[in-house]
């Protein structure tokens, strides 16, 4: 019996498996040994040789997204932040009083001398500025795939982007309205030089800890002239200025007395904060802010909407929101209780 029909014969017994009318495919013995005679082979490759699998099926996603950091915004930190008004107000006025009179000589028949006061309405102006975030069906789910939650980033992009434009009108104010910021209010008195001198003209990169402290003493002296002997060491203050600058804060005397510690010691109520807008076009700024007197903030940054979210309008296949938000810049109600120097 012929091996193939020996094998039928098997499958057909054990398995219930037929295959009626085959015939012995391969007759002459010989045959066996001929490889070329094999048709489900073939000499050579039809495809590109290759043992592994597609490179993305071994790539791991982590699903902790690592955010790109931006620069502090450290306005509101360090003057306040305060809200004025509603977003449709365009004018925002801040009544001021000035006591005046005069005495006279006493007579009993003598009916000279006058007390009164004058009264001044500063002004100004809002801005308002907005933000748009839309996603789409298919980029919803595109996005899935790598594991991100894209409307939420979305949302978190579009109040970044808000609160960076609202930190810079609280230092710079809106160029073209009565919208200025706490580094170019025009009410600011000017800039004293510091006493420091170094290779390349002044700077503290070079100064000695004893000649940073007295360019601070400098300023509080400023503040001094400016505000007529109102203040005293002992009021809360705040020195801004640019970390960079504020490293140096950090330098000690022969005593090895940090500068920082010179500051806590006679200025008690002195705290120091940092912004990078205080490195200038022009130069190294800072500023001492005697923080309120009798109740009354020197500065606040202000605010009409910190954030208006409107509705979110859909469309055919996806979907889109604005987000609104208004300022004021940085209102400076008693612009002699703040000094500055340049150039340190």
């Amino acid at each position: 019996m012929p091996k193939i029909a020996f094998d039928q014969s098997v499958l057909a017994d054990s398995a219930g498996i037929h295959f009626p009318g085959t015939v012995e495919l391969i007759e002459n013995p010989a045959w066996l040994k001929n490889y070329a005679m094999a048709c489900d082979a073939q000499p050579t490759l039809i495809t590109n040789a290759n043992g592994g699998i597609p490179a993305l099926l071994t790539t791991f996603i982590d699903p902790k997204v690592i955010d790109v950091l931006v620069a502090p915004m450290n306005a509101a930190k360090i003057i306040g932040e305060s809200k004025k008004g509603t977003w449709v107000d365009d004018v925002a006025m801040f009544p001021m009083i000035e006591n005046t009179g005069v005495t006279s000589s006493y007579g009993d028949y003598s009916s000279n001398g006058s007390a009164g006061a004058n009264s001044q309405f500063p002004q100004r102006q809002s801005y308002h500025y907005q933000v748009i975030t839309q996603w789409g069906e298919r980029e919803l789910e595109r996005a899935a795939l790598a594991k991100l939650d894209w409307v939420s980033r979305q949302n978190i992009a579009s109040v970044l982007v808000l609160n960076k434009f609202q930190n810079m009108t609280y230092f710079f104010g809106v160029a073209g309205l009565q919208n200025y910021g706490l580094l170019n209010d025009p009410a600011l008195s000017t800039p004293i030089t510091p006493i420091t001198k170094g290779a390349g003209g002044v700077t503290w990169a070079v100064a000695t800890a004893y000649e940073i402290y007295q360019d601070l003493l400098n300023m509080f002296s400023q503040l001094q002239t400016q505000a007529n002997g109102l203040l005293t060491m002992d009021d809360k203050m705040t020195l801004a200025l640019s970390p960079t600058m504020a490293v140096n804060l950090n330098k000690v005397s022969t005593y090895n007395v940090a500068v920082r510690t010179t500051l806590k010691e006679n200025f008690p109520n002195m705290r120091i904060e940092t912004a990078p807008e205080y490195a200038t076009q022009s130069g190294q700024l800072a500023q001492m802010i005697i923080d309120s007197y009798e109740g009354q903030d020197t500065a606040q940054a202000c605010f009409t909407e910190k954030m208006r979210a409107h509705p979110i309008i859909t469309a055919e296949s996806s979907w889109k929101q604005k987000k609104t938000q208004g300022t004021w810049g940085s209102i400076i109600y008693r612009p002699a209780f703040i000094s500055q120097m340049l150039g340190m």
